[in-house]
């Protein structure tokens, strides 16, 4: 009765007619459709909005009911789905929704995406997975691709990630879950997988705070103790949260923890602590999203305050959300009855109810649509494979190696192409993936061994491999449980036994399950680090094994006498992009950088180095504006200005030249025929990125534009985009579209002197330089480096139009401009002309953050190649870099020192540049340089054009210079 009750509900759900939730005018502005709601309901129901709901789609109709119930009854805020089918989720998120006077905020705890929770869905990799990556594109990546699993399924908020440090081996709850063991590494990967989610449109909520790393109790079952002090706290567990809350992240969950030092009430868990909640999170660390308690169900706080009484006190400490509560009609009554006792006041309720209203209204809950279940799974695992063997790659670690600088035939070498093998799986199914590619692709014998195999049986597989005399052998953990527990991750005593015997000089170990497994083999001769044991990470191993690519992954934990960090970057590999532990070294570095925010110098900037491939140097300092509590992130991203020329002209007249379809001799006119007959015609490729072409240095096109008082021509601007008029300038602000042709007729029209006499460094070069690659390849210069340089790259922030990709939050501003536009410059391009020309341009319109723009610049120091992709040839790199004029210090559009830096009295652009540097400035405050003699690379990022361009300090104090000598004599004390 009950099943088919169940079947007739489900039928209902699909065939209702989606209907609007809320009876408000869904096209209100912000705050009046928060206002209008908030008043449509009673004081019941404001209640309710702070209430989330267990859902469940794998039970029956009974609990279909229930909820259907608290929905009609007392129009509760938010569902948390658990277990159950994607489909049969999306039936019920529609039919909940248009039961509910007010949208439903849909969350769910998908930490590693959908199928963390629903069948049919497959997962996606594991956060201590992506720990061992040193890339955190990938980590974006992941994040949007759940971000938009999430949306597709009608789901609003993911309560991910988490950012707890495991730093207790021993812990019971989070192992796994976490991105490991490095502040730095949780920190920058917690950013980046939360930035892809809410890029994708999906609330983040950043957990559990304030930090559920170190204990070793599980809060499911009673509350954990962390005995810290708040300095303690503040170093280490607060780290990542403090970065996540800068980089803009929309909620924090709070978790069920007992620290003293925070507050010292007996039983008060820091969910329901207002010294943690208010005090330490809102005031001290400035949060202002939105908080959710962990489940109140939970045993960690439930024992101590049962029914609504928890309830009440989790809205007193400061939460905004309460998360699975015993039951809706218990907490509305003892929130009533708080207020009636003036525990709590009506303006706090109303404050909170509207500030869930308002992260609904964010999230497009005015304006919802039914979810469809037309090819609903296979919308959900649409990229989930691919984003996993990306992981997959760069994940694998090579813990240990016999000799460290490479594999050898006498201990284990690759490849294994006409090798004798054997391949020992130690696995209860006897069955794996990559026992099938050994065998297909090597012709290799087959072994196993099962964990609750006797020691004899055991014996009887390592006495064959013993006697057979392999080349190699190969032995592979699997079935590896995700916690330790009594069971000791699966791995039993004689399968331990088993394998060290087998542990000879020429076998490696490969462990596929969570990495803290590995201090079972401490003794491994070789040992590889493989995370997760399906077909993906099984096949990505065998290509490793057939030196298809190379390791790159680091452990993101410490075991045995590994410690975090630690992977052997086998040769080729790429770059291990790390967050660097601070260092007294560098003292100089922050010291100069502070200084210059103390003068003025600039608002905010942020300052990276890379020697010998790893960040060494990684910070931010300062703010957006000055006077403002708007802290300037490691992702903020910069209007580069000039360094345009290097980062996205010259690299691809580079790629061009490489492959024949540019010489530097010809003449302007063999590539631009629209150029004959104009004083650029015969200009030569090689003097115009060598700036000595004779073209004058700037054309201020903006004041063709303007009336004689200064306004815009009303024939040439409209204030909003309309047919002819899409080409933004700035905020409000659109030229008509054929303005470019003006412009160059302008640019065709200036004055040249003759060319090769004389240098003088000019914007119009560059022009000129970003048709021609428009031309050859018959692409935008956008897109051609994106699809050539900045997506194979990974580099996430770099490109033109941010504003496309970023919210505005996320964008440095530059300058309060005066005369033209007339209004603060931030997401559009600085460059009058640059903005005139639609935001794209040879010599300006680049924006990017500091890490994505070293991983560029890391490949050209790499000789052009970097994560095993190459891009260009060593020796395309060491010619555009070298000098090539007798009347500058310039290389082919690279910036150098002066040739007799060395012995001048103002060096540049540092004292200890080698004369193979290489590099660029930017007007907006900003500089890249690479030494190959060094093997550094400096990036310097800041705002100084804020709020006024006539800010010379940056120059005069010689800044960017003098952090650049500090960063040589940190990392080359010899010099």
């Amino acid at each position: 009765m009950k099943h088919s009750r169940w079947c007739r509900l489900l039928l209902a759900c699909c065939l209702a007619p989606f209907m609007a939730t809320a009876q408000h005018n869904s096209n209100l502005p912000a705050d009046k459709w928060v206002d209008s709601v908030y008043k449509s309901l009673s004081k019941d129901q404001r209640i309710a909005q702070l209430i989330i709901v267990r859902a469940h789609s794998n039970k029956g109709a009974d609990h279909v009911a229930a909820i259907a119930n608290d929905i009609k009854r007392y129009n509760v805020g938010a569902l948390c789905f658990f277990q159950g089918g994607p489909v049969r989720q999306a039936n019920l998120t529609n039919y909940y929704q248009q039961l509910a006077k007010t949208p439903i905020m849909v969350t769910i705890d998908g930490e590693y995406g959908l199928g963390m929770r629903l069948d049919s869905v497959i997962k996606f990799p594991y956060q201590m997975t992506v720990g061992a990556v040193t890339d955190d594109a990938l980590a974006y990546e992941m994040g949007q691709a759940v971000g938009r699993q999430h949306k597709r399924l009608g789901v609003h908020v993911n309560y991910a990630p988490v950012v707890d440090i495991n730093n207790n081996p021993n812990n019971p709850v989070i192992g796994f879950r976490s991105f490991g063991e490095d502040k730095y590494k949780v920190a920058r990967m917690g950013v980046a997988y939360m930035r892809g989610m809410q890029d994708a449109g999906i609330m983040a909520s950043a957990k559990h705070f304030p930090g559920h790393g170190d204990v070793a109790v599980d809060s499911h079952l009673d509350l954990p103790v962390i005995n810290k002090t708040v300095d303690q706290l503040q170093e280490l567990e607060l780290y990542p949260f403090k970065e996540l809350i800068k980089a803009g992240v929309q909620s924090v969950m709070i978790g069920h923890l007992f620290v003293p030092s925070i507050d010292n009430t007996p039983h008060r868990g820091t969910s329901i602590s207002k010294n943690a909640v208010t005090g330490l999170l809102r005031k001290q660390l400035g949060f202002n999203g939105l908080t959710f308690t962990d489940a109140l169900e939970m045993k960690g706080v439930a024992k101590y305050f049962p029914g609504g009484t928890i309830a009440v006190e989790a809205l007193i400490a400061g939460n905004d959300m309460l998360c699975l509560p015993e039951s809706v009609p218990g907490t509305i009554k003892a929130v009533n009855e708080a207020i009636k006792k003036k525990r709590l006041g009506w303006n706090e309720i109303e404050a909170k109810v509207k500030r869930v209203l308002l992260a609904k209204y964010n999230l497009g809950l005015n304006h919802l649509s039914p979810v469809s279940t037309d090819h609903l799974t296979e919308d959900l695992n649409e990229t989930t494979d691919q984003v996993r063997e990306k992981i997959a790659r760069q994940a694998l670690t090579v813990v240990n190696l016999i000799n460290p600088d490479g594999f050898r035939n006498e201990f284990f070498g690759r490849p294994l192409k006409g090798k004798k093998v054997a391949y020992v799986g130690f696995d209860d199914n006897g069955n794996t993936t990559l026992a099938q590619r050994l065998r297909d692709d090597l012709n290799a014998d087959i072994y196993y061994i099962r964990y609750k195999d006797a020691v004899g049986k055991g014996g009887t597989v390592v006495k064959k491999v013993l006697e057979g005399r392999y080349d190699a052998v190969i032995l592979g953990f699997h079935d590896i449980a995700l916690r330790k527990g009594a069971s000791n991750f699966g791995i039993s005593a004689t399968a331990l036994q088993n394998w060290r015997q087998l542990n000879q000089k020429n076998a490696v170990t490969m462990v596929f399950g969570n990495p803290l497994s590995l201090a079972n083999f401490c003794m491994a001769k070789s040992l590889v680090a493989a995370y997760e044991d399906d077909a993906v990470f099984q096949n990505v191993a065998a290509d490793w094994l057939a030196s298809k690519f190379n390791a790159t992954g680091t452990l993101p934990v410490t075991v045995c006498n590994w410690k975090y960090g630690t992977g052997v970057l086998q040769k080729g590999s790429a770059v291990s992009y790390m967050q660097p532990i601070g260092d007294a070294r560098f003292a100089a570095v922050d010291s100069i950088a502070e200084e210059g925010i103390k003068k003025k110098a600039y608002p905010g900037c942020v300052v990276l180095a890379a020697k010998d491939g790893n960040i060494v140097y990684h910070k931010a300092f300062g703010n957006y504006e000055y006077d403002t509590l708007n802290p300037t992130a490691l992702n903020s991203i910069f209007d580069l200005a000039s360094v345009t020329k290097v980062s996205a002209t010259t690299v691809s007249v580079m790629k061009l030249y490489e492959e024949g379809k540019i010489d530097l001799k010809k003449k302007l006119e063999d590539y631009l025929p629209w150029t004959r007959k104009t004083s650029k015609a015969k200009l030569t490729l090689e003097d115009i990125i060598l700036h000595q072409a004779g073209m004058v240095p700037f054309i201020a096109f903006y004041k063709a534009t303007l009336n004689a008082d200064g306004s815009v021509r009303s024939d040439l601007y409209r204030q909003a985009p309309s047919e002819g008029f899409t080409t933004q300038v700035a905020r409000d602000l659109y030229i008509r579209n054929d303005y470019k042709d003006s412009i160059w007729k302008t640019i065709l029209e200036s004055p040249v002197v003759p060319p090769g006499k004389k240098y003088v460094y000019s914007d119009n070069d560059f022009w000129f330089l970003g048709r021609i690659v428009e031309a050859i390849t018959k692409m935008p210069l956008e897109d051609y480096v994106q699809k050539t340089f900045y997506q194979p790259l990974y580099m996430t922030t770099t490109g033109y139009h941010p504003l496309e990709r970023f919210p505005l939050n996320r964008i440095m501003p530059t300058e309060k401009e005066t005369g033209f536009r007339n209004q603060l410059i931030q997401g559009t391009v600085h460059d009058e002309g640059a903005a005139l020309g639609g935001g794209v341009a040879g010599h300006a319109g680049l924006f990017s953050d500091a890490y994505d723009l070293g991983k560029l610049y890391q490949m050209l120091l790499n000789g052009g190649e970097l994560n095993g992709q190459r891009f260009l040839k060593w020796e395309t790199i060491q010619y555009f870099a070298g000098y090539h004029s007798t009347i500058s210090r310039r290389g082919y559009g690279f910036d150098k020192p002066e040739k007799d830096n060395a012995t001048a009295d103002d060096p540049y652009p540092s004292r200890y540049a080698s004369a193979q540097t290489y590099g660029h400035t930017g007007f907006t405050g900003t500089c890249v340089w690479v030494d190959p003699r060094y093997n550094i690379v400096y990036i310097f990022l800041s705002n100084r054009v804020y709020p006024t361009r006539n800010n010379p300090r940056l120059g005069s104090l010689s800044i960017r210079g003098h952090i650049q000598d500090a960063l040589y004599k940190a990392l080359i004390p010899d010099l």
